[in-house]
């Protein structure tokens, strides 16, 4: 692994932020990445360097990206010429991981291992290559108990992580090589083909933000080994027009997936189409924006999943933040009571996300292997809304349903709340929008979709709407508005909600990532005041955390 010098002098936070203005637009009109111009963090630091500073001035390269990859048609979403998963969602450094991997047909290939950052706008960092490993084609797993897809791969590769791999999010490119026989019966020449394995590297330091992947989510929704997998597929046999199966709502329907998969392409395609992407779960759709610009501005980060979440909920109070980012929509009963003990503990949250809790799952153990399979239950609604869901739609309650997710996350998801629009500034003279310039009624366009929280908590304590706007599906009939909101915890710490899927596609612009959009609804990239209102958020939780 190569090193520039920058990696052994560092680069202190003055440093980066002085440099985003002036790069902002070279790195976009290079086709980098960008960060748009927003000028950056005001929080002063030591002269001592983060980890993450000093990780994010080595040698960065695009070379982490996908540039050939195969979507089998036949099968809507996977990629069997070349696909696999990782044996643990997260690992930390001296832990080993196994990669399972298949290729139909059988075909020599390289695995090479990136960290996911800034890196000077090339977006990752080659950390180690294994090379001419002999694939093999490995089964699709049977139909099990409630219609559960789970893979036995024999593994392709096994690795200590090493001890100086900093915590982050890690993509694993697959690439083919010599290709010895066909695929169905059809020969093929084609070489170089491509897709990802994710793992995240976690720690147990103490930090400033804890980012939390929302890798649940991303394995209820993924659809491998084709159209009908993911959590929401019943077992009626319905398919719409296009030949696609339809969707279960039935929050305790029919339905179990397991991490023990690939993760097929995002089947939702008409919100986003980046086939380069397929392997990578949700996170370079929905997190890595915010992810790059986290690591750019030189806060000190740490990554977990929510398995994480679910089985350490101590580890959750060694930060002085919670992000939850993306589509969050997934989680168990542990981890809701686990966030909620560290906000009473002190910690702030900042949920970046929307559609945040709203089913509840459970993991289950597989073999000896703990959490490795999500079992699909109820509704974050609380008793007697849960019960009026059901009896609405003519379903039968089978789990107990989930605590109100209102009161922890000061608002909640509405059924439906499909489409979205844009933010709205509701109290201009909050230090949310300090340095913002934005006036009452100023808009954000289109960062607020195409699922989004509505229902605000307005009992709870220091509770105010920050934004507040109308909304509206993608064939334009209104929606119920949208409401980001914050609140005080018991310990003089915050929660911050922004209720929407989509907030972090105004904080940058990756390498290579494409914009979504809901019908007329679409987010207009880096935006600097979403970025100023994220770095007076991020600064005041670093602030606020010295005291607690």
């Amino acid at each position: 692994m190569n090193e520039s010098n920058d990696s052994k002098r560092g680069l202190h936070r003055r440093d980066l932020i002085k440099g985003v203005a002036a790069a902002g637009f070279g790195l976009a009109a290079r086709g980098i990445g960008s960060s748009s111009a927003f000028a950056g963090s005001s929080v002063s630091k030591k002269e001592k360097q983060n980890r993450i500073q000093l990780e994010n001035a080595k040698l960065g390269t695009r070379d982490w990206r996908l540039a050939n990859t195969y979507i089998d048609p036949d099968t809507w979403w996977r990629s069997p010429r070349i696909e696999g998963y990782c044996s643990a969602t997260s690992v930390r450094p001296g832990e080993k991981l196994k990669v399972m991997v298949s290729t139909n047909p059988v075909a020599e290939f390289d695995l090479e291992i990136f960290r996911t950052g800034y890196y000077g706008g090339m977006g990752g960092r080659s950390m180690k290559k294994f090379t001419s490993i002999q694939g093999k084609i490995q089964p699709d797993p049977p139909v099990g108990e409630n219609r559960l897809r789970e893979c036995k791969w024999e593994p392709s590769v096994e690795f200590v992580i090493p001890d100086d791999w900093v915590s982050g999010v890690y993509l694993g490119k697959l690439t083919t090589k010599r290709v010895v026989g066909g695929f169905r019966g059809r020969l093929t020449s084609r070489q170089g083909l491509q897709s990802y394995v994710i793992f995240i590297v976690r720690d147990d330091r103490p930090c400033d933000l804890l980012f939390q992947c929302s890798d649940v989510t991303w394995a209820c929704y993924n659809s491998w080994p084709d159209d009908r997998w993911s959590i929401y597929h019943g077992d009626e046999e319905n398919y719409n027009a296009n030949g696609r199966k339809k969707w279960n709502v039935d929050p305790s329907g029919t339905g179990s997936v397991s991490f023990d998969r690939p993760h097929a392409d995002f089947s939702q395609d008409h919100l986003v189409k980046n086939p380069n992407t397929i392997g990578s779960g949700a996170f370079l759709l929905w997190e890595f924006p915010l992810s790059y610009w986290i690591e750019q501005q030189g806060y000190d980060v740490s990554y977990i999943s929510g398995v994480d979440t679910h089985a350490d909920g101590k580890g959750l109070q060694r930060a002085k933040g919670f992000v939850s980012v993306g589509h969050d929509e997934f989680w168990t009963r542990e981890m809701f009571e686990n966030i909620a003990a560290a906000r009473d503990a002190g910690v702030n949250l900042a949920f970046l996300s929307g559609n945040t809790a709203w089913a509840v799952v459970s993991l289950s153990d597989s073999g000896e292997t703990p959490h490795k399979v999500i079992r699909r239950e109820s509704l974050f609604l609380g008793k007697a809304d849960a019960m009026a869901f059901y009896q609405e739609r003519g379903f039968l309650e089978k789990y107990a349903a989930g605590p109100d997710a209102a009161p922890l996350l000061g608002n909640r998801y509405t059924f439906g709340n499909v489409g979205g629009g844009d933010w709205v500034c509701a109290k201009p003279d909050h230090w949310l929008y300090e340095g913002t310039g934005m006036k009452k009624g100023d808009t954000v366009k289109g960062i607020v979709g195409w699922e989004w929280n509505s229902n605000p908590a307005t009992g709870l304590p220091g509770f105010e709407i920050l934004a507040n706007g109308k909304t509206k599906a993608g064939n334009g009939k209104p929606k119920p508005p949208h409401a980001g909101i914050i609140y005080d915890g018991s310990k003089g710490n915050l929660v911050f909600n922004a209720g929407s899927v989509w907030w972090a596609q105004a904080m940058s612009s990756p390498p290579g990532h494409v914009l979504p959009a809901h019908g007329a609804v679409k987010p207009q990239g880096p935006e600097p005041r979403v970025q100023r209102m994220a770095a007076n958020l991020f600064d005041r939780i670093v602030r606020m955390g010295l005291s607690h």
